[in-house]
C-alpha cells in the first residue's frame, strides 16, 4: 500500500529535522516539486495522505504547503548512503524475429508468479521454457542493451519503420539482484572507481563468451509489459503506474520510504544536487533507508549523465506531521 507506515526494524533510526536543517531548501523550485507530487498523491489512500493531496491542489504557495503540513525525517539503517542515476533507454528492435533482431523481450509467464523464486536468468534464457508461447513483446539486436534495459526497468523500442513502442516493468523471477559491475571488481578486472555502464557494456562486447557468463551472474530477470498508451512527451511509468519526471522523481526502497512521499535530496560528489523530489519508483537494486536512484530522463544523453552518478549524501523524507511524530519513541514525543 502506498503511503504506509515505515516498519520498525532493529537498526532503523529516525530523527525529525527542521526545514532550516535542509541544505539549499530555500533555493529550490518548490512549485515544480508540488506539481510532481500532485501527479501521484491521489493514489495515497491513507487518510492523512489523502487530506494532504486535497490541500495540494488548492495550494498557491508551494514552499509554505510543504513547511506547514510536513516534517522532515532522517531515516537511517546503518548502511552508507548511496545515490545512483537511471534513465529510459531506447533500443533498436522489431515486432518479429529477424537475423538482426534475435533477442526477445518477454512478458511474464503465469507460473513465474506461482513459485518464488522462479528460474534463474540462465535457466530462462537457455532451457527453452519461454519458446513457442507467444510471450515475446519485441525483438532487439543487442543482448547487452537488453540486459541494461532490464536494470532500468522501462524503455522504448524503435522499429525499422520508425514506430516506437514503450515497455515497462512487468514482474521479475524473484531472485536477488546481483551487480555485474561488482563482480568485475571482485574478479580483479577493474577497480571500483573505473566501473560504469559503458565500461561494462564494452567489456562484455569484447569478451562474448565471458561476457555472456558475466550477465548470467545476475540471476534476477525482469519481464516487461507494453505501455505505449503513455504519451511520448511524458516520462515512463514508475512503480505507482504514473509517469515519472526527469530530475524530480526518484526510486526508493518502499520498506523505508513510502511511495508518493516528498524526499529532500542532498547528493554530494562531482555534481552536487539539492532538490525536493518525489518517491515514485522502486528498483531491485534499491535497498536501504539511504538508497535512491535519480531519474534523468530518456535517451543516450540522459543515460550518460545517469551512468556517472555514484555519490554519497543524504535523503530526508517529508512526512505528514502526525505520522512523523509517530515514528519517534514515546519518551521523545
Amino acid at each position: 500500500m502506498t503511503g504506509s507506515a515505515v516498519p520498525s526494524e532493529p537498526d532503523t533510526r529516525y530523527a525529525i529535522l527542521g526545514f532550516e536543517n535542509l541544505d539549499g531548501w530555500a533555493e529550490d523550485d518548490h512549485a515544480e516539486a508540488l506539481t510532481v507530487f500532485r501527479n501521484t498523491c491521489a493514489d495515497l489512500d491513507e487518510p492523512d495522505w489523502a487530506s494532504l493531496c486535497a490541500l495540494a491542489f488548492d495550494a498557491t504557495d508551494a514552499r509554505q504547503f510543504f513547511e506547514l503540513f510536513f516534517r522532515p525525517i532522517l531515516i537511517t539503517d546503518g548502511k552508507d548512503p548511496l545515490f545512483t542515476g537511471y534513465f529510459e533507454p531506447e533500443l533498436s528492435g522489431s515486432p518479429v524475429r529477424t537475423n538482426r533482431y534475435r533477442f526477445p523481450l518477454y512478458r511474464m509467464p503465469d507460473e513465474a508468479n506461482d513459485r518464488r523464486p522462479w528460474l534463474t536468468r540462465r535457466d530462462i534464457l537457455t532451457s527453452g521454457v519461454m519458446e513457442g508461447r507467444g510471450l515475446e513483446i519485441a525483438w532487439v539486436d543487442d543482448p547487452v542493451e537488453l540486459f541494461f534495459l532490464q536494470v532500468q526497468g522501462s524503455g522504448r523500442i524503435r522499429y525499422p519503420d520508425g514506430r516506437v513502442i514503450r515497455v515497462g516493468y512487468g514482474g521479475a523471477n524473484g531472485h536477488t539482484y546481483r551487480s555485474i559491475g561488482q563482480e568485475l571488481v571482485r574478479r580483479g578486472v577493474y577497480q571500483a572507481h573505473q566501473v560504469s555502464a559503458e565500461v561494462i557494456k564494452n567489456w562484455v562486447r569484447r569478451n562474448p563468451v565471458g561476457g555472456e557468463d558475466l550477465l548470467y551472474h545476475n540471476e534476477s530477470y525482469v519481464f516487461f509489459r507494453e505501455v505505449s498508451q503513455v504519451p511520448a512527451d511524458k516520462g515512463p511509468l514508475g512503480a505507482m503506474n504514473r509517469s515519472i519526471t526527469p530530475m524530480r522523481s526518484i526510486a526508493v526502497d518502499p520498506a523505508f520510504t513510502p511511495l508518493g512521499a516528498p524526499v529532500w535530496v542532498e547528493k554530494d560528489g562531482r555534481d552536487p544536487l539539492r532538490r525536493l523530489m518525489i518517491a515514485q519508483d522502486t528498483g531491485s537494486a534499491i535497498k536501504g533507508a539511504q538508497r535512491a536512484d535519480v531519474f534523468f530522463g530518456t535517451g543516450d544523453e540522459a543515460g550518460r549523465s545517469a551512468g556517472r552518478i555514484k555519490d554519497p549524501g543524504r535523503m530526508i523524507v517529508l512526512m505528514p506531521i502526525q505520522r512523523a511524530y509517530a515514528y519517534l519513541p514515546e519518551s521523545l514525543q
